[in-house]
């Protein structure tokens, strides 16, 4: 740095020559599909595993060889398995396959979106900058806490009496 800045706009101006060859040789994701042109990916929430497959289609959704509004009853369910499809504006253009498994229904929803962000990443890499933003391709890990000997429950004690 031979010359010196005047202002803060000359310090966005004036680049490192270190840093920009860095940046131009960043890694470009590719995209991962498998030889039916499917992309995978795995999503956890709670105790709860789903595994993503994903396809370009007609939109539907299927879990556990069922209609995803069989399966996720609730609209709110449904609504946040396709978080990542809306906010990617992709909604009603890929196929999707689930097998979800373990922890309740909530848990799975959630697993189900987390796969369903990683797989889009796979097949469209330029997403990722969008649904990372958004949290999605971040893994809530979060869980149950276990039970304590000596109390009741994981925080919860017995009730106490003098007498």
């Amino acid at each position: 740095m031979a010359e010196t800045l005047q202002s803060l706009s000359d310090l966005g101006q004036a680049v490192n020559p270190a840093v920009a060859a860095a940046a131009s040789d960043a890694p470009k994701r590719e995209k991962k599909v498998d030889a039916n042109g499917r992309a995978y990916a795995t999503g956890k929430r709670k105790d709860a595993v789903a595994r993503v497959w994903i396809k370009p289609g007609a939109g539907r959704i299927v879990v556990n060889d069922r209609d995803v509004s069989v399966y996720f009853a609730r609209p709110v369910l449904r609504m946040i398995l396709q978080q990542p499809l809306v906010i990617a504006n992709r909604a009603g253009q890929y196929d999707v396959i689930v097998s979800v498994m373990g922890g309740g229904l909530s848990g799975q929803a959630g697993a189900v979106r987390h796969g369903l962000a990683q797989a889009l990443t796979h097949y469209e890499p330029e997403l990722r900058t969008v649904l990372k933003k958004e949290g999605f391709l971040t893994r809530d890990s979060r869980v149950v806490e276990r039970k304590k000997y000596g109390h009741k429950k994981a925080r919860r004690s017995f009730q106490f009496s003098k007498r």
